[in-house]
């Protein structure tokens, strides 16, 4: 066998050689043009993900797709590539609509449209809540060559803006689709759905396929080809998952803890209501930590400050509640924190997605009480793994609870402050970097108030 050639030639798609030479390798290898491959490498995109391989070829050919790939994986980079280079080719004004149901993943995927688009003069408009229809109305009426909007906002500009249709669109993207109708936008949807144009490209992209996504496939793709990168529900293989298993009191001081222990990481800490978001905050900055609070009470613009903040990494800490668990490209998040168990297994998939991403390495932990235990058995039968539990050392957490205690003390008066200000002048001072005084006590060591 040595000696023939033509013997060993034959063995070799045995071995199976061949598909590794012909696998994608660059964006260009996908039918992506030169210009739009540059803007990939600019946004440091050295090699597609999984989903873009899959996704972008069959984009190309002019199929509608429905896409299936966890968080964290290129969506993005699958639809709105095809969209630009079909631009190219044929340049429209109010060329494709992307759905999403955040504000917040609306102004990412805008972001990254920009930047593609950047080189060849594209033109985006965000169209959601809590912010000014007038001007919105205004940027959709010098016609963006894409929109990207929360369908509520978006039917209401179709229904009342004069003027403003989409009756020559192109493309339509449905992005994390699931999260769209679970939010009951299902009757906005249908809406939209009855006034752009049939003859169309559409893209739906989900991390799960539930019932109603299906039922939304069929109305809205003709022949679609499934691009299924995860099937099953699944956390990514360079994540770190641990649980710390702990009394509900101590919540707070393991919380330190932990943020002690692994210092000079980002965080994101996750907490089941806006509240807890806004008390742990505070907590953290009278211990001196850099956090950072978003989550649904908020302002648009100062939730966008907040995520600004994180992503240039001027705040080390950003506390949110699951308004942000999706969605959100915030690509340096170290570890992430479960500080309130989610009450939906699938929330912990999207949760612990903030990190490990783009072929990145983290850690998630996840706070388990004695109320939660049931909870975290579902996680653990949906992920298919036992998670081992965190190293700590608990005399060193016990230590903590009295400097904790004071500053928990100092939360509930800033809490209370912050309420009173909320009521009085009716202004919404989410960001806690104004500090209302009580801080200013903690330094000087003035505790005029009693004890909360």
């Amino acid at each position: 066998m040595a000696a023939g050639d033509g013997e060993g030639q034959a063995a070799e798609p045995e071995q199976v050689v061949e598909p590794e030479v012909e696998e994608p390798r660059s964006f260009k290898d996908l039918g992506v043009t030169d210009v739009l491959c540059e803007a990939c490498d600019q946004l440091g995109w050295k090699v597609p993900t999984k989903i873009q391989v899959e996704a972008i070829p069959v984009a190309l050919q002019g199929r509608d797709i429905i896409g299936l790939a966890e968080t964290g994986s290129g969506k993005t980079g699958a639809f709105a590539l095809p969209i630009l280079q079909a631009l190219l080719e044929t340049p429209q004004r109010l060329f494709a609509l992307v759905l999403t149901p955040t504000r917040e993943l609306a102004f990412q995927i805008s972001e990254q449209f920009e930047a593609l688009g950047s080189s060849i003069g594209v033109h985006t408009t965000v169209i959601v809540g809590g912010i000014d229809s007038m001007s919105q109305s205004l940027a959709l009426a010098k016609k963006p060559h894409v929109i990207i909007a929360t369908p509520g906002r978006l039917v209401d500009h179709l229904e009342n803006t004069k003027g403003f249709n989409l009756r020559a669109l192109k493309f339509l993207v449905m992005d994390e689709a699931d999260r769209i109708l679970n939010m009951d936008f299902e009757t906005e949807v249908d809406k939209i759905l009855k006034v752009i144009p049939r003859d169309r490209k559409t893209f739906l992209f989900s991390a799960t396929m539930t019932k109603k996504v299906q039922k939304l496939q069929r109305a809205a793709l003709k022949n679609p080809v499934k691009c299924a990168v995860s099937s099953k529900y699944q956390t990514v293989e360079k994540l770190q998952q641990y649980y710390i298993f702990i009394p509900s009191k101590f919540k707070d001081s393991y919380l330190v803890y932990i943020l002690n222990e692994l210092a000079g990481n980002s965080f994101m800490i996750f907490c089941s209501t806006c509240n807890n978001t806004q008390r742990t905050a505070l907590l953290l900055r009278n211990l001196g930590f850099t956090a950072i609070p978003l989550h649904g009470q908020m302002s648009q613009n100062k939730r966008l400050g907040s995520l600004n903040k994180f992503k240039a990494k001027a705040r080390s800490i950003l506390l949110a509640t699951d308004v942000a668990s999706r969605g959100l490209d915030i690509p340096h998040v170290d570890v992430v924190i479960n500080f309130d168990i989610p009450t939906h297994s699938k929330d912990y998939i999207h949760r612990v997605g903030r990190t490990a991403r783009a072929g990145r390495s983290g850690k998630s932990i996840t706070f388990v009480t004695q109320y939660d235990v049931e909870l975290f058995q579902r996680i653990e039968h949906l992920i298919g793994k036992k998670l081992p539990a965190f190293p700590m050392q608990e005399e060193e957490v016990m230590m903590l609870t009295e400097r904790v205690a004071e500053a928990q003390r100092f939360a509930r008066m800033e809490l209370r402050e912050q309420g009173e200000k909320k009521r009085s002048r009716n202004d919404n001072d989410d960001d806690t970097e104004e500090a209302i005084g009580v801080r200013n006590k903690v330094a000087g060591g003035k505790k005029k108030r009693r004890k909360a």
